[in-house]
């Protein structure tokens, strides 16, 4: 399959985007400080200076009509975007009052996954309207939509060094690479099944595909063609995250386990390294899901049970099962600065950050 193989099926109306204020009154959008899961009058509480810069504990981010599906920290970690079944990606401060300072609107189906670029200066989005976008979030603007895709967008990554490279999987089970700078395709690769999760190697040489067949598959991209693959899991993968020291493939499946695998180039035939329980996927099955903290020393998982779970990476422990939600939790990231500091994003609608406690 060519990257030429498709055009689009709709096109956006307007590249223009409107940043509005949280002042703005057209914008329902408010940032609620909450104390043992009970909201204070709607108000933020002032409770002093906290070691990790947030006005409470629990911040309750409020604005999404719909289901949250993605919630990223950009790389310094003071700005969060959220993106929702509503079809908005909402753009939040990560610190004191957490207001909301922008919504970017102009997909036509719901927000599964986002990206921030290495500067911070751009978001990338997929969508289930079957493409992705790239966002300037200086101007508010949209930069391109980048199309070829037939079904929907479940899942995306972005390079960590050269160029910015895009890689997405689709339920029409091909696996996509873009140049971030132009709106076709660089290539396709072809899968057997939907793909519903996706993460690029560090050198960018090698990628991760799972999909609704179980299994793991790790690609050389300049072959297109599977080195070899992970098996273990039972049931569809839902989230690929690769170590911060490129070591080690984090896993989330609808079989309710969280599992990592040795992805060195030598490992020994079984890669198969730990399997963490206490996440269960719940009856809505949504692609929930799972993180690492910056140093790869705790990792973090939505749960269907509405609540959100970290484990010692090493020893496998549960440290927290965090109560709050009210839905599944479809999205969670540790702050790349402070991996005491969380987000989530949920089915109730909400997007909560949160200190673990120290």
């Amino acid at each position: 399959m060519s990257a030429e193989k498709r055009a689009a099926s709709n096109s956006l109306s307007s590249g223009q985007v409107v940043k509005r204020q949280k002042s703005d009154t057209n914008m329902n959008t408010r940032a609620i400080a909450v104390r043992g899961g009970n909201t204070q009058s709607g108000a933020l509480i002032q409770s002093g200076a906290r070691a990790s810069g947030l006005q409470s504990p629990v911040m309750e981010l409020v604005g999404h009509s719909g289901e949250v599906f993605a919630t990223r920290f950009d790389h310094t970690g003071q700005f969060i975007a959220s993106g929702s079944m509503d079809r908005t990606i909402l753009l939040w401060r990560a610190q004191d009052d957490c207001a909301n300072y922008g919504s970017l609107g102009g997909h036509k189906g719901a927000i599964l996954d986002l990206h921030w670029s290495r500067d911070s200066r751009v978001l990338f989005s997929a969508s289930a309207d079957m493409m992705l976008a790239s966002w300037d979030l200086e101007t508010g603007v949209r930069i391109r939509r980048h199309t070829g895709h037939e079904e929907v967008i479940n899942t995306m990554d972005v390079s960590k060094r050269g160029e910015e490279v895009l890689v997405s999987g689709s339920d029409d089970g091909y696996i996509g690479l873009w140049d971030s700078r132009q709106k076709e395709a660089i290539d396709f690769i072809e899968t057997d099944f939907p793909v519903t999760a996706v993460a690029l190697s560090e050198a960018g040489n090698e990628l991760y595909s799972g999909g609704i067949d179980n299994d793991i598959r790790v690609w050389d991209i300049r072959k297109k063609s599977v080195a070899y693959s992970l098996i273990g899991h039972h049931d569809t993968i839902t989230s690929l995250r690769v170590s911060p020291d490129s070591q080690t493939l984090l896993s989330n499946s609808h079989d309710s386990t969280v599992r990592t695998w040795d992805i060195r180039p030598f490992a020994p035939v079984d890669r198969k390294l730990k399997t963490y329980d206490g996440a269960p996927t719940g009856m809505e099955k949504n692609l929930l899901k799972a993180n690492w903290d910056a140093k790869g020393q705790k990792i973090i998982a939505g749960s269907g049970d509405h609540s959100v779970t970290v484990w010692d990476t090493n020893s496998g422990k549960l440290l927290f099962k965090l109560p709050g939600h009210k839905g599944a939790v479809n999205d969670v990231q540790f702050s790349p600065i402070d991996d005491q500091v969380v987000v989530s994003g949920s089915s109730d609608r909400m997007v909560m950050l949160g200190e673990l406690g120290r």
